[in-house]
């Protein structure tokens, strides 16, 4: 299974304290691929670094970038999909560059992918991602 990560579910993952750091281990594992491009990781490292400071985030971008697991592609193309909050796109950008089965999201601008029939774009909450992950 392919995923793209909003930012949002990953800050939620990431404590060891969290119901979902589960997601975090089968990442590590390798329990399923990821997707990156540089915008997301851009805002990866904003995000976390606010929370986290910097030398979390530099260790955390270094694994990132280690993983096997994780693909870095670059998009060819905008589609903006999402006009309410156009930052968003870069991760639907990014999951169709990279095919990916997934874009993992609880930010509600993403809901009206459903609607939208090409390009494709299935989204998962965090609950029913922690869900699948915990089948396999």
């Amino acid at each position: 299974m392919t995923v793209v990560i909003d930012c949002n579910i990953l800050f939620m993952c990431l404590s060891s304290k969290s119901r979902y750091h589960f997601i975090f281990q089968s990442l590590v594992r390798g329990k399923f691929q990821m997707i990156v491009s540089t915008e997301i990781i851009l805002e990866y490292e904003e995000i976390l670094e606010r929370k986290y400071g910097h030398s979390t985030t530099s260790a955390f971008l270094e694994l990132l970038y280690k993983l096997p697991n994780v693909s870095h592609v670059h998009k060819s193309y905008s589609w903006n999909l999402i006009s309410d909050d156009p930052d968003d796109n870069k991760y639907c950008d990014c999951a169709i560059a990279g095919s990916a089965d997934y874009l993992v999201t609880e930010d509600k601008h993403f809901a009206l992918l459903d609607e939208i029939s090409f390009p494709k774009l299935r989204v998962l909450s965090i609950d029913r991602f922690l869900n699948i992950l915990q089948l396999v």
